[in-house]
């Protein structure tokens, strides 16, 4: 399976990087691909180095301003033009998608990513990883919109919340009949 992450490129602390690492351990031993920004800093390397480290893939869609930050020794790196070629780029190397902590950028590519699945653009699985809760806010401000009905479909069909890395990758290989 090939799991899309999006996430933090920030050099974060322990209890961001911990969870982060166990889900790239299970990416590479589950003989999946990490599909991602491409960049070999903060987060974005912690989690490339753990898949490639458990023998998983690395595919990596930088962009033309970040190419300098760009992982050296991918299986394959493509460089996209903008950050909107690049959203659709990781979208479509992706068969599942995965959000874990990160700013403005990770928060843009996740509801790029619900905002297809709302409207049936997509059927691919898609975890928020709520690592020590990180993502509480955000969790309830998406229940307030289906509450007061500006989601035409269930929240639980646009994305599951996870907890833990091994919940997130139970989930995901469960909707992907690997399980």
């Amino acid at each position: 399976m090939n799991i899309c992450v999006f996430l933090s490129a920030a050099d974060l602390a322990d209890r961001y990087t911990r969870p982060a690492k166990e889900f790239a351990k299970l990416i590479g031993k589950g003989g999946h691909t990490l599909v991602w920004g491409g960049s070999d800093v903060g987060l974005m390397k912690v989690v490339a180095d753990g898949v490639q480290e458990a023998g998983g893939g690395l595919l990596g869609v930088s962009v033309e301003f970040l190419a300098a930050k760009a992982r050296p020794g991918t299986d394959e790196m493509v460089i996209a033009l903008d950050l909107a070629e690049r959203k659709r780029l990781l979208l479509a190397k992706a068969d599942a998608v995965v959000i874990m902590v990160g700013g403005t950028g990770t928060l843009d590519e996740a509801t790029e990513i619900l905002e297809l699945k709302k409207h049936g653009h997509t059927e691919m699985p898609v975890v928020l990883l709520n690592t020590e809760g990180f993502y509480d806010g955000l969790k309830e401000q998406f229940r307030r919109m289906e509450d007061e009905g500006f989601l035409p479909r269930p929240l639980t069909d646009l994305v599951f919340f996870a907890e833990e890395p091994v919940g997130a990758m139970a989930y995901l290989e469960e909707s992907r009949g690997i399980a």
